[in-house]
C-alpha cells in the first residue's frame, strides 16, 4: 500500500449518492481529532480546477488528498481514511485486510462495479429538511407531488 497520509486529509465524495454520503458523513461524525475535511463534489459551488482533476473523475470515484499533496483514489482512498482512526480496531483490521494480496484485487473489482452502478441509485435531495423527502427527484416533500 502507499505511504500513510499526512493529516488532515481532504475527502472528495459525491454527496448526492446516498451510500457515499452516509459512509463519508459517518467518518466525519467519528473524527474527533480534526483529521478529516469533507468535500462534497456534487455541491454547486465545488470547483475541481485547483486540483487538476476533472469533475467527472471526482464523481466517478472517491478521492483523498493528504496534507503533503499525495492523492489516494478508490480503495486506496478508503485505506487512507481508515488511517485517521488509529484507535479503532475494526478500521485497523479493515486497513490490514485491504492490503492483502487476495483481498486487494477483489476490493478493487467490487469498488469499480459499485462506482459504475451507483449512478443508478436514487439521488439524495438537498432541499429535504422535513425528514420525509423523496429521493427520486420527483414530487414534493409532502408526497405525490401535490401542493
Amino acid at each position: 500500500m502507499r505511504a500513510k497520509p499526512d493529516f488532515p486529509i481532504r475527502i472528495f465524495y459525491d454527496g448526492s449518492c446516498p451510500v457515499c454520503n452516509a459512509e463519508v458523513e459517518g467518518y466525519g461524525r467519528k473524527d474527533r481529532a480534526g483529521r478529516l475535511i469533507l468535500v462534497d463534489v456534487s455541491s454547486p459551488d465545488f470547483d475541481a480546477s485547483p486540483y487538476n482533476i476533472t469533475l467527472a473523475d471526482f464523481m466517478y470515484q472517491m478521492h483523498v488528498l493528504d496534507n503533503s499533496g499525495r492523492l489516494y483514489r478508490g480503495v486506496d482512498a478508503f485505506w487512507a481514511i481508515w488511517q485517521a482512526f488509529p484507535a479503532s480496531r475494526f478500521l485497523g483490521l479493515c486497513g490490514v485486510l485491504i492490503t492483502l494480496p487476495l483481498v486487494n484485487p477483489l476490493a478493487r473489482l467490487f469498488y469499480r462495479v459499485f462506482a459504475r452502478l451507483r449512478v443508478y441509485l436514487p439521488k439524495r435531495r438537498r432541499d429535504c429538511t422535513s425528514g420525509s423527502c423523496r429521493t427520486d427527484g420527483g414530487g414534493s416533500a409532502n408526497g405525490g407531488g401535490r401542493p
